[in-house]
């Protein structure tokens, strides 16, 4: 079940928004860049030579001012630009989508800022999302499987409703996983830990648990994951 958070459809102001075309977000897009913002886009491990240079925040209120239209954000996604697949996850409605839609957005991702954005901002708020997250976590592809982390990280964040034994249940997806050192996968994984064990005090120590198991393993990758954890888990208790 996602979770319940309010999909505007109108303008920041309530007022119905006029349509807006694909192309013409994208030529909003290649206005709005800056060559200072895509030189330092490398810096970050995001990807600069498809990409105009315009920062988050002007995305977001340009989103928010269009107001969700999943039509124009599958169309987005075509243009294949960095930041037209941005305004595609903050335009698209959860309700329309598919599992088979999620499946080819997935493939497309190659990169951690497309990946995490569109998990953290649609395709956890899809009645959909609990199905990938085990689906997507098992695969041998880097983005793929970060994308199942990165979806379960953003479930731990805003999922509500979900009863605390479904993330407990997912703990054994992150254990597996932790040994993988592909940087953006262990990162994913990290997150993922580290966002449930901020939910609920059963959750909690059974992620808090799991993080010690894992900080003391031989394994760099998932010795380093349990830190991370038992550090976070320290501070918020």
């Amino acid at each position: 079940m996602a979770t319940k958070r309010t999909v505007k459809k109108t303008s920041a102001k309530g007022a119905p928004v006029p349509p807006v075309t694909a192309d013409e977000v994208v030529a909003w897009l290649r206005k709005q860049g800056t060559k200072k913002t895509r030189d330092a886009m490398p810096r970050y491990a995001l990807p600069a030579e498809k990409a105009f240079g315009v920062a988050v925040g002007v995305m977001q209120k340009e989103a928010k001012r269009i107001g969700r239209n999943h039509a124009l954000a599958l169309a987005l996604w075509q243009h294949d630009w960095y930041e037209a697949r941005m305004m595609a996850a903050f335009l698209g409605e959860p309700d329309k989508l598919t599992p088979a839609q999620m499946d080819r957005w997935c493939k497309d991702f190659d990169n951690w800022g497309i990946t995490d954005t569109v998990c953290f901002h649609l395709f956890d708020l899809s009645p959909h999302a609990w199905t990938k997250v085990a689906k997507w976590a098992g695969s041998k592809d880097e983005w793929v499987k970060r994308a199942g982390f990165a979806l379960l990280a953003s479930l731990g964040a805003h999922d509500k409703e979900s009863p605390d034994a479904r993330f407990i249940a997912s703990l054994p997806l992150i254990e597996k996983a932790a040994t993988d050192e592909r940087n953006f996968v262990r990162k994913g994984v990290s997150w993922a830990l580290r966002s449930i064990g901020r939910r609920r005090p059963g959750v909690k120590a059974a992620a808090g648990k799991l993080a010690k198991k894992l900080a003391a393993s031989e394994n760099p990758a998932a010795r380093a994951t349990g830190k991370e954890a038992v550090r976070q888990f320290g501070r918020s208790s």
